[in-house]
């Protein structure tokens, strides 16, 4: 990895992804890649911007990786220059399958997930070379999450916040 000093990731982080720390660029650059990949059709809304934060904190991002988020001009985003810089500290892990798993969830974030989202999370991920099964598998993956929660909450009977 260099000399570059690694950030340590959160539990959550070492739970959900198997790593223990990655270069506070890489953390900088995976966030700018989701406003990319969001805001392809223009914009990124309130709720998937703060989904980014939110994701971002519990990974265990640093707030002034989070600062680099705010003015980022994710309409000029350079793919291959955003992923160049993502690395973390286990070898074999590839960011572009995480990169749109969580474009899935952020796009998704509030509440509806559109045709023409769908349509840009497909493009990004031809684009960073995820293959058309590996998306549909990410789908379906995220799907059965929303079902396992959903399920979750009605056999405990926690109220859904809207």
């Amino acid at each position: 990895m260099g000399d570059e000093q690694m950030l340590k990731v959160s539990d959550f982080g070492r739970e959900l992804y198997g790593m223990s720390g990655a270069p506070r660029q890489a953390m900088i650059n995976y966030g700018k890649m989701l406003l990319a990949i969001a805001g392809a059709d223009g914009t990124v809304s309130p709720a998937e911007y703060n989904w980014l934060i939110e994701h971002q904190r519990k990974f265990g991002a640093p707030e002034d990786v989070i600062a680099e988020y705010e003015n980022f001009d994710h309409q000029s985003a350079n793919f291959d220059e955003l992923l160049t810089d993502i690395r973390v500290d286990v070898e074999t892990w590839n960011p572009a399958p995480h990169l749109i798993y969580h474009a899935i969830q952020m796009c998704g974030a509030d509440g509806t997930y559109a045709e023409a989202e769908r349509s840009k999370v497909v493009r990004a991920a031809r684009a960073l070379g995820v293959p058309d099964d590996v998306v549909l598998a990410l789908h379906a993956l995220i799907d059965m999450e929303k079902a396992v929660y959903d399920m979750r909450a009605a056999l405990f009977h926690v109220a859904v916040l809207e």
